[in-house]
Parts: structure tokens; C-alpha cells; sequence
């Protein structure tokens, strides 16, 4: 039994009387301790296809299930990481990564031990009573890694969560949660990220999956077995970016 089963996925759209498939009958499956990339063209409907597997956005046909359950509403157990960091503005570090925490209904002191926790592990042990205006993008994003961390996600699932960033941030961050994955006593079991950068995809992830101009069907699924840290460099690495880029072209 696969931990997240995709069925025959589809999500069409309706406007002004059309209908516009975006997502057209998309199947695969994610394993505990995987690490999936979703790569495609731009538009094919790949944060949809997010959305779906938290139970954010329904399909119009098909379904998911997440652990041999079909996902219905929202999934308490998968977190989201967003590429716009979507902090709460008014609220500190602290705060927003408590967030979470009080939709679970934690008792207070349970939550401080965990928000605490957390802070430290993602490296921002100092400013917790900092708002989000007063921190760069790097920093805001380690509170989203925080706050997705914090309320032990079975899975979690990135938008595009470096793309905001500058080169030399997004790559530190890269390496930090790859770090933070290896750590079997954290969170989660296994993550799914969308992302347009190709070479990202290949140097985290477990498997690619490749998708289609929309309505997205799935192309191929590539597995990366090179072993960590990867090489960017590499002869190995240079040959997996570029069937990831000749199935997409």
C-alpha cells in the first residue's frame, strides 16, 4: 500500500459557459521517505495539483488517497510550504509558527515547548518576537519550514518554496532541509514539491515526475539515484537535467 495514491486526477474549470481542463487523468504514487518533484511547463496546473493532494481543492474526477483514505477536506496531516511565505504580518516569528498548533488545539505549554523547538531547528533562535517586515526572504521562509515542521506532518507539500529567493539563500536553504529530511525523528514521512528549476529537482528530490502543456498529463517519472550530497557538477548530474529537459521540450 502506497502512502499517497493519486486515482485518475482531473480538475476542469468552467468560465463563461467553457470548460478548461487543467489537470486531465493524472495517476501516480508517493512512498514513505520520498522525496517527489513535479516539474512542467508553466500553467499545467502544477499548484493545482497541490492543492488536491492536501485536500485544499477538490478534483472533478478522480481521487487521492492518503493512506488507503480518500482525501475529502482538508488533511490536518499534510503542512504546506508556500513560495510567498504567507505570513501572518501582524504576527511575530513566534506567533506564526504557532499557528498551527492552535488549530490542533495543543494545551499552551505543549505549544511553547514546540514552537521553541522548532525556532531553534531551523536556525532562528533570537527573533522569535520579530515581524515578517523586519526579516529577509530567507528568514521568512525558515519560519514557513518552522511552522509546516511544527504540527508533525505525515506530509508536506512545497510551491515552489525557492523561488522567491536570491541564488545564494535558496541554495543554503536547499541544503538545510535536505539536512533537517535525514533526521528521523523529525518530520514528516515524506515531501512533494512542484518547482520550475530543473537542476532543484534533480538535487533533492528521490523521483521526478514530468508533466504536460494542460490538460497536464503525466509525461514520464524519472527515479535520481545518485547518492547524497549530490555533485552538481558531475557527469552523472548534467546527464539527469537534461532528460528531465529533453521530456519536457
Amino acid at each position: 500500500m502506497s502512502f499517497l495514491e493519486v486515482k485518475n486526477v482531473s480538475k476542469t474549470f468552467e468560465e463563461e459557459g467553457r470548460k478548461y481542463t487543467v489537470l486531465g487523468n493524472i495517476s501516480f504514487s508517493v512512498e514513505k521517505d520520498e522525496f517527489i518533484a513535479i516539474v512542467g511547463p508553466s500553467g499545467c496546473g502544477k499548484s493545482i495539483l497541490l492543492r488536491i493532494l492536501s485536500g485544499i481543492d477538490l478534483p472533478s474526477s478522480g481521487q487521492v488517497l492518503f493512506e488507503n483514505e480518500p482525501i475529502e477536506t482538508s488533511n490536518p496531516r499534510v503542512a504546506t510550504i508556500f513560495q510567498n511565505f504567507a505570513l501572518l504580518p501582524w504576527m511575530t516569528v513566534e506567533e506564526n509558527v504557532e499557528l498551527g498548533l492552535y488549530a490542533q488545539k495543543m494545551p499552551s505549554d505543549k505549544r511553547k515547548i514546540t514552537v521553541e523547538k522548532f525556532i531553534n531547528i531551523v536556525g532562528l533562535d533570537g527573533v522569535e518576537n520579530a515581524y515578517p517586515r523586519e526579516l529577509s526572504g530567507g528568514m521568512k521562509q525558515r519560519v514557513g519550514i518552522a511552522r509546516a515542521l511544527a504540527v508533525d506532518p505525515a506530509l508536506i507539500v512545497m510551491d515552489e518554496p525557492f523561488s522567491s529567493l536570491d541564488s545564494l539563500t535558496a541554495t543554503n536553504l536547499r541544503e538545510e532541509l535536505l539536512l533537517l529530511l535525514q533526521d528521523q525523528s523529525l518530520p514528516p514521512d515524506s515531501l512533494v514539491m512542484v518547482t520550475h528549476n530543473i537542476e532543484e529537482a534533480v538535487y533533492m528530490a528521490d523521483r521526478i515526475i514530468v508533466l504536460s502543456n494542460p490538460p497536464a498529463r503525466i509525461i514520464a517519472q524519472l527515479k535520481i539515484s545518485l547518492p547524497r550530497p549530490r555533485d552538481m557538477k558531475s557527469e552523472a548530474f548534467v546527464n539527469d537535467v537534461d532528460k528531465v529537459y529533453s521530456l519536457m521540450t
